[in-house]
């Protein structure tokens, strides 16, 4: 079977680096989903205003390296411990496919891109191509119940966030939403802890740098 996109997704997150690790986690993130020229038409969405969430099929773009060998470190484990490839979410698979549920904040019809889906939610950088869209329905979707392996068994809080009023003005009221989310969820590697390193993640068309010390992340400059 070949497959090929039928969307693309864009944010104002251009790297992998600063991603939420998965979907929900900022849910105040909004990106647009721009269907490819054969389906850009009413007929292709319709309905779909009936429904909160989607599914979205897609691709791990940003990793173009093959997957080595059968395990890989979950961030969640601190990037340390080992576990099975398909016991993981790991953007390293033998496929580079992503599943990701997110909100549906409105669906636009524009004269140049056809009917553009916004969302919220979603943990895909800038210029992901999307396989497939399917809607979320909670009698087959929905188990409240479900044991969730290794993350059941660890727990995370998600950072304090400083960004001083100065920077937040470079940024609208929806972008700066986004940013505090995105950062509170710890864009470092796991296995990162030096409180006098500075980071920098793009976002929006700036470069954010930030540092982080006992739960922490203060911003300390934006480059335009």
């Amino acid at each position: 079977m070949n497959i090929k996109p039928i969307a693309y997704f864009h944010s104002p997150l251009t790297s992998k680096f600063g991603l939420p690790r998965q979907s929900g986690l900022a849910d105040d993130l909004v990106g647009r989903i721009v269907l490819e020229s054969e389906y850009r038409r009413e007929e292709a969405v319709r309905g779909l205003e009936q429904f909160d969430y989607l599914w979205l099929i897609w691709e791990f773009s940003g990793n173009p390296h093959e997957q080595q060998g059968l395990t890989v470190r979950p961030p969640r484990l601190g990037g340390n411990e080992r576990v099975g490839v398909f016991a993981s979410r790991s953007p390293f698979r033998p496929n580079r496919l992503g599943l990701s549920c997110v909100y549906i904040n409105k669906v636009e019809m524009t004269e140049k891109e056809g009917p553009v889906i916004y969302v919220k939610g979603a943990d895909l950088m800038d210029g992901t191509p999307i396989y497939d869209i399917k809607p979320y329905v909670t009698y087959a979707d929905s188990h409240p119940e479900a044991r969730s392996g290794f993350v059941d068994q660890t727990t995370w809080e998600p950072l304090k966030v400083v960004l001083p009023e100065e920077m937040a003005a470079l940024f609208s009221d929806e972008e700066q939403k986004g940013l505090r989310q995105v950062l509170a969820q710890d864009p470092r590697p796991r296995y990162h802890d030096d409180a006098e390193r500075v980071y920098g993640m793009p976002f929006a068309g700036k470069d954010v740098r930030f540092r982080v010390e006992d739960g922490v992340l203060t911003v300390v400059e934006i480059h335009q």
